[in-house]
């Protein structure tokens, strides 16, 4: 077991480790801001230990922020970050028994089952979040999979032709999917595909027993053989260790190609679900340590700031931007829970000194005409309209 709080492994271990990403090492013992200064462009690795990243993970907060900050900075401009709208599309009424939704059957909660939304009124949401900002499109269903739903499937990606017609980035998350609905998926348009891991491997039964582990991962490579880009992070808050979330780090870094998209997710606990109780809202240092070690162990890919985002003040937000997140999810609903709305997330940009990100621009497989042709389209302004 590492101590990394200890100065040896500050200046010997860490400085190592870190010269494996960034292909150059410096003097063990020259201060941090020189050694990360002076080292050529990372490479992107998917050969992390645990013991490395719990090694991260433990740095002196105010080193960890300046390491991944650095790092941010080698692959994104830092004062860009994205705006995503999350709808759902189809609430409720779900037999899984993940212990913090509140969509599940087995919890008594406020929410209500709904239908499937219809593919205009969905249209017209996308219409709105575009208005009001956003650059990605998201779309959540409650139930375990697709399986055999086919005129649901069949609404569902005529919901992506036509969002995808909007120049927005459309994504998706459906639950587990056949390699076949991925391909459908694919050539419908769809941007991207969230399939959370939620936790460490390890701490995964205490959470979830309906879907196995291998169950995301078996969808996440079906979604990636499909050429969609994949969305997968996880929650803090589920009554995980420090370990349990170095673990789940480690699962997200040492997959074969790291995922495009990273969300960071903090537990909304909910009246009703085993969670209200067995779990508790992360505080900002577990965020941000998160949030941080994600943005260096995955420099490429972008760091999301998702739900449980309410929890925190702009000025706690600023400081995971500055670990590394370079997107939020806005508008007054994120699923099921509240979220900023569109005009609080405009005032907070313009505080920081922030800008939008233009749908496209991070994806390594879209060509570069087609993000110059929606990076030269007229900045659309905020409004004050929610999206569901």
């Amino acid at each position: 077991q590492l101590d990394s709080s200890s100065d040896e492994v500050r200046a010997t271990f860490v400085p190592l480790m870190l010269s494996r990403s960034f292909g150059r090492l410096a003097p063990a013992g020259a201060p941090a801001a020189r050694r990360l200064s002076t080292m050529a462009r990372p490479v992107v690795r998917n050969d992390w230990t645990r013991e490395e990243i719990g090694a991260i993970y433990r740095l002196p907060f105010t080193e960890l922020l300046h390491q991944a900050s650095t790092m941010h900075r080698q692959h994104f401009d830092p004062l860009e970050v994205q705006r995503c709208t999350l709808l759902s599309i189809k609430t409720g009424g779900c037999n899984e028994d993940c212990k913090y939704c509140a969509q599940s059957t087995r919890y008594k909660t406020f929410v209500k089952p709904e239908p499937l939304m219809s593919v205009d009124a969905v249209v017209e949401a996308a219409r709105r979040a575009k208005n009001a900002g956003s650059t990605r499109f998201c779309m959540g269903t409650a139930w375990r999979e697709l399986g055999n739903k086919k005129g649901a499937f069949g609404k569902i990606l005529k919901m992506v032709e036509e969002v995808n017609g909007m120049g927005l980035e459309v994504c998706c998350t459906l639950g587990m999917l056949s390699e076949e609905q991925a391909r459908d998926l694919k050539k419908a348009g769809l941007t991207a595909y969230n399939h959370n891991l939620d936790t460490s491997r390890e701490h995964y039964p205490n959470v979830i027993t309906t879907r196995s582990y291998d169950d995301r991962l078996q969808t996440i490579a079906n979604v990636r053989k499909a050429g969609i880009s994949v969305c997968c992070g996880g929650i803090l808050g589920l009554g995980e260790s420090e370990d349990d979330r170095i673990g789940l780090l480690h699962e997200l870094s040492t997959m074969p190609e790291h995922p495009e998209s990273v969300p960071i997710n903090a537990l909304v606990p909910i009246e009703g679900t085993p969670m209200m109780q067995g779990g508790a809202a992360p505080d900002v240092f577990q965020m941000a340590r998160t949030i941080a070690t994600a943005r260096i162990l995955m420099p490429k890919s972008m760091v999301r700031l998702s739900a449980g985002r309410m929890s925190f003040s702009p000025l706690e937000q600023s400081v995971m931007f500055l670990a590394g997140a370079n997107s939020i999810f806005t508008g007054d609903k994120l699923l099921t829970t509240a979220n900023p709305a569109f005009d609080e997330d405009m005032m907070m940009f313009q505080s920081l000194g922030l800008k939008g990100k233009a749908p496209f621009s991070h994806l390594r497989s879209v060509s570069p005409e087609k993000v110059a042709n929606v990076a030269s389209a007229p900045a659309m302004p905020l409004q004050r309209e929610a999206t569901a």
